[in-house]
């Protein structure tokens, strides 16, 4: 009984923090350590897929579009911000697999909320763009480095549109969709180690699959309650957040 309701809050935290600013990651790695169960890269890879769903579903018109014209400028871009990613979590991958074991989590919480307090401090009434190529590569950097549990990826990846001069609806939507290409590329490493016998599944199917639906749900309520926040501003309170959490997080674990 216990499994099902980790899974279960795994998946409703999964789904809410995935696309707030707050590292979804971390937030998994917490809640394992909390409830002392073990924390699996192939469940947390799981569950961004089922907010990769949520992004397919609001987001369908812009895939669609990409699908349909593969080399448009839109669809360069999240090449361009793709490449950088890789390279960077190809070279960090051995640290970030210890990462999961939630000894920097504190620090990588405090790590996220100095960038989201300072983002809005220095980008505060600044002139604004669309999302250009500089953008996109400065965004697939920050996404590289986002790898790691208590790092935002969301959080990241917005900051540094903004801060490279894009809108703010611009750089959400754009970090939105320029996590598919990653997420897909997780899941077949993942499905290959798993496959090669690396990665063992020691949870209840159904466990899972129930996990997999409240994360897909909760996932599309967080997107547009997101991009609606985006518009206002407001990262400051995302700062505070998760300067208590990070403070309380060396307590924790």
């Amino acid at each position: 009984m216990k499994i099902f309701l980790v899974l279960f809050l795994m998946g409703l935290v999964q789904g809410l923090t995935e696309f707030l600013p707050v590292s979804s990651s971390g937030h998994l790695v917490l809640l394992s350590e909390i409830f002392g169960v073990e924390e699996s890269l192939f469940i947390s890879i799981l569950l961004h897929v089922a907010t990769l769903l949520s992004i397919v579903v609001v987001f369908w018109k812009d895939i669609w579009e990409l699908v349909k014209h593969p080399l448009s400028e839109k669809a360069m871009k999240l090449v361009v911000a793709t490449i950088p990613t890789c390279i960077i979590v190809l070279f960090l991958m051995p640290i970030v697999k210890s990462s999961f074991g939630g000894a920097f989590l504190p620090y990588c919480f405090l790590i996220t909320a100095v960038l989201l307090f300072a983002t809005e401090l220095l980008t505060k009434n600044k002139q604004t763009e669309g999302v250009g190529y500089k953008q996109a590569l400065i965004m697939g950097i920050a996404q590289g480095f986002a790898v790691f549990p208590g790092i935002s990826r969301s959080g990241s990846t917005i900051c540094a549109g903004l801060l490279a001069g894009a809108d703010k609806k611009e750089s959400a939507k754009f970090s939105f969709l320029m996590s598919v290409p990653i997420i897909l590329l997780s899941l077949i490493m993942e499905i290959y180690e798993v496959c090669t016998g690396a990665i063992t599944i020691n949870y209840p199917v159904f466990a899972i699959i129930i996990a997999f639906v409240v994360a897909f749900l909760s996932g599309i309520f967080a997107i547009k309650f997101m991009m609606k926040l985006t518009e206002k501003g407001g990262l400051k309170w995302f700062s505070i957040y998760l300067l208590c959490l990070g403070i309380a997080t060396f307590f924790l674990i």
